[in-house]
């Protein structure tokens, strides 16, 4: 294998399938299966997931609402598609932790960095909800964090394409693919893979991001395998 422990971001988006809102079950349980077949391999796994499905604090932001306020409702959010997860993760026999960035013992531990390793090493895999537990801070940003945090070798990155693009192929049919691009030029040409604060905090501690299609079944083994899929950032 090329990584043996990772970390996984996920956005909430990913959860609602073709439904437009909310989460689809059918999709929480195919990113259930996927994240087994690697855990079954001996792949320690930390996710991050967002909660842009439920609510997202920025737009809330943009139409009024306080930005700290909007926030808190976000990471709540988080919270709720955390343990959608960890409930599909289960029902599959894979033992699960979901630590939370703010408290909310009934329902979660709160994060700290030495018991999320020590569930690691033991074969669970790690939800880490609620962000980074502040706000002005992404989820992509908490995954930045996360992972540099647990000494993981890669923030795997799931999208709903097959890697980074000079534009958007959605729209743009002449956009061509990376296969491996530097930080300093993801930041140069503006391409969105994540934040700037995410890019910062990886390039600076030399952690690698891939991005690639975790909605294509078997993408996620084969890229911890170690095989060419998506864009690698480093």
């Amino acid at each position: 294998m090329n990584y043996k422990r990772i970390l996984l971001k996920l956005s909430g988006e990913a959860l609602m399938g073709e439904k437009g809102h909310g989460i689809d079950p059918l999709v929480v349980i195919s990113i259930a299966d996927q994240v087994k077949a690697i855990q079954k391999l001996g792949v320690e796994v930390g996710l991050v997931i967002g909660g842009g499905n439920i609510f997202r604090g920025v737009a809330g932001a943009t139409k009024g609402m306080d930005r700290v306020t909007a926030d808190h409702m976000g990471m709540l959010a988080t919270m709720i598609n955390a343990l959608a997860l960890q409930d599909a993760l289960e029902q599959k026999g894979v033992p699960t932790r979901v630590m939370s960035g703010i408290d909310v013992p009934k329902v979660a531990e709160s994060y700290i960095r030495r018991r999320a390793m020590r569930h690691m090493e033991k074969g669970r895999v790690v939800i880490f909800g609620a962000g980074t537990g502040n706000p002005y801070f992404s989820t992509d940003t908490a995954a930045a964090l996360r992972a540099n945090e647990i000494a993981a070798e890669v923030v795997m990155k799931a999208t709903n394409v097959d890697g980074i693009y000079t534009a958007d192929p959605k729209q743009d049919p002449t956009a061509t693919k990376f296969d491996r691009i530097s930080f300093q030029e993801v930041m140069e040409r503006n391409l969105k893979v994540m934040d700037a604060a995410a890019i910062a905090l990886c390039r600076d501690n030399r952690l690698p991001i891939l991005v690639f299609d975790m909605m294509k079944p078997g993408n996620l083994l084969a890229a911890v395998n170690g095989q060419v899929v998506g864009t690698i950032v480093n």
